[in-house]
């Protein structure tokens, strides 16, 4: 049995019962009440854990004088995603930059889980990238309320009333396609790196893929830094006080 799917065996032998509750609760039965908890969540979960694991060895071991490995790489991805959204979003960037950075680091470790023997990208399934796309289309929309208000809602009008009804469909659906963007991007080149390692194994089963690993490595860094890269711009387009 693969890994992932093994670990989805376990947490749904415990947590099927309750997993089936909030289900029924959304009105979203499970496919399968017997293990409604698939491979591809449970790779999420431990993702999650992972990053949980690594926050919490961050605080308890802050040290401004002697840092450890932790630490300066929390640092690190810190700093890279304040150079990065600082220029986008202005001065209020440090408001998001807790997301923005949980965002990418979630992300990223989704798309190396890719790596394991055994374990499918999360990323690759097309409903992760579609959970973290709507995530960020509400939380932009909702900081461009917070700051905006009323004249928010006047951007997706246009700058002249009797062209408003012809300019709410199009920022309506301009707006909706983000959704679409974030998610077929990720999801697209996660599965595309996915495959051309299943090729070249199916092919070569005996020689060691080393640059389709490179690749899929580099591919899981490039999709996280454009998934962080665009919600920082919409989120700019937000808060900015040009509407």
């Amino acid at each position: 049995m693969p890994f992932q799917h093994f670990l989805a065996h376990l947490l749904n032998l415990v947590f099927a019962g309750s997993a089936n509750w909030l289900l029924n609760a959304i009105g979203h039965p499970a496919m399968n009440p017997a293990a409604p908890i698939d491979g591809t969540f449970t790779m999420e979960l431990i993702a999650f854990l992972i990053l949980m694991v690594f926050f919490v060895i961050v605080r308890v071991s802050l040290n401004v004088e002697r840092p450890g490995v932790a630490q300066q790489l929390a640092e690190m991805a810190e700093e890279f995603v304040t150079g990065q959204t600082e220029p986008i979003i202005g001065e209020k960037y440090g408001l998001y930059l807790g997301f923005l950075t949980a965002l990418i680091l979630f992300v990223l470790v989704n798309n190396l889980l890719g790596l394991l023997p055994d374990v499918d990208t999360p990323t690759a399934s097309p409903v992760v990238p579609l959970g973290l796309a709507l995530i960020t289309f509400v939380y932009y929309h909702l900081q461009g309320l917070r700051w905006n208000k009323a004249s928010y809602i006047k951007q997706f009008l246009g700058p002249l009333w009797w062209i408003a009804p012809l300019m709410l469909p199009i920022e309506i659906i301009s707006h909706l396609a983000r959704i679409l963007s974030l998610t077929i991007r990720l999801f697209a080149n996660m599965f595309a790196s996915d495959l051309l390692i299943l090729i070249f194994f199916s092919l070569f089963p005996l020689i060691l893929p080393l640059p389709f690993i490179g690749l899929h490595l580099a591919v899981s860094l490039i999709q996280a830094y454009v998934f962080m890269l665009l919600a920082s711009i919409y989120i700019g387009q937000a808060v900015a006080h040009e509407h």
